[in-house]
């Protein structure tokens, strides 16, 4: 089967790596990319080799032959760029966060429902390589049935420094890394029936909240899952970007802590093993967890959008939307909200 040709919309920060990430999974080809500065689409073009780049999305899509769009822009064009391509028939793959409201999520979905046409959410942590193999043991059954567990995202790390546009959110942690850490809960245990979240800001020069704890019930039978989010906690443990996972059973307890270490203890003891995840010479070290997991994450792209089944689709995608925008409800009216 040839090559699915697509095009990038957004040539900043991440795109580098993903476009990277695209070419290492491979059965693609990209072959323009827009930007609203040109310069910074033409770099990108230079250093892979794309042909083609665009100052106006519009004119990208009248003479560009394309089987989907990779749209990895600010938050606030992704409901207008997915429209975009679903009135020109072409499959959407966007970045997290889907949109800026819950509402303009379920629109999305309805257009590319409505042009038949496939949307895919572009939320790569719940594919990196330990928390897959933590899963794996979990599922195995190797410390009985779960009923509590904590996921662990906090870190002094200066996010800010490389991405300054996240200091002008007036919703910041719960929808950046909240739609990663909240998506990987579902991931791990299902779907919630409760969630309560507080928040708060600790650093004086952001408009939103750098702090947030949310509170889950969580799957068929339900387990208490504690998120807990931070860009202003200076911590021993932390080994930024790294997120720990802690998961108790009826029959023993995982870990996934630092240095992708898994600690797995049952009445036989505790067993200890490394899962650090694969190098990419194209990514960055200070990055590496994160970004490694890109490839299998655009590889399920792949095999969706030549007839396979995908994980993150849109359709699924909105459960993830309803967590992060229902918790930022709970915090504004401190109440625990319900979910069918």
């Amino acid at each position: 089967m040839s090559n699915l040709r697509f095009a990038m919309f957004g040539t900043g920060f991440w795109s580098t790596f993903q476009l990277a990430g695209w070419l290492e999974a491979g059965g693609v080809e990209c072959v323009a990319l827009y930007n609203r500065t040109l310069a910074k689409a033409k770099a990108l073009a230079e250093r892979f080799g794309v042909p083609a780049v665009y100052a106006d999305p519009a004119e990208l899509l009248k003479n560009e032959k394309l089987d989907f769009l990779d749209i990895c822009t600010n938050v606030e064009t992704h409901a207008m760029f997915t429209r975009m391509g679903a009135e020109n028939g072409l499959g959407v793959v966007c970045q997290k966060p889907m949109a800026v409201s819950l509402q303009e999520a379920e629109q999305m979905v309805a257009d590319c429902e409505k042009a038949g046409v496939s949307l895919l959410i572009n939320d790569n942590w719940r594919w990196q390589y330990p928390i897959r193999q933590l899963k794996h043991l979990m599922d195995e059954g190797r410390i009985g049935k779960a009923f509590r567990a904590r996921i662990h995202y906090c870190n002094s790390f200066p996010v800010f420094d490389n991405q300054p546009f996240l200091k002008e959110l007036s919703q910041f942690i719960l929808t950046d890394i909240g739609s990663h850490i909240l998506d990987t809960a579902r991931f791990l245990f299902g779907e919630a029936c409760s969630l309560y979240c507080q928040t708060s800001r600790v650093h004086a020069d952001i408009k939103g909240e750098d702090v947030a704890i949310v509170i889950m019930q969580m799957g068929e039978r339900p387990l208490t899952v504690v998120a807990e989010m931070s860009c202003a906690s200076k911590t021993e443990i932390e080994r930024f970007p790294e997120t720990y996972i802690y998961i108790e059973g009826d029959q023993g307890f995982l870990e996934l802590g630092p240095d992708f270490v898994i600690r797995e203890t049952t009445a036989q003891g505790t067993l200890i093993k490394r899962f650090p995840p694969p190098r990419y010479t194209w990514a960055d070290p200070a990055y590496d967890v994160v970004q490694s997991s890109i490839v299998p994450c655009q590889a399920n792209f792949v095999q969706h959008l030549k007839g396979g089944q995908a994980e993150t689709t849109g359709e699924d995608y909105l459960k993830t939307v309803r967590l992060v925008f229902g918790a930022y409800q709970s915090a504004a009216n401190n109440k625990v909200l319900l979910f069918k």
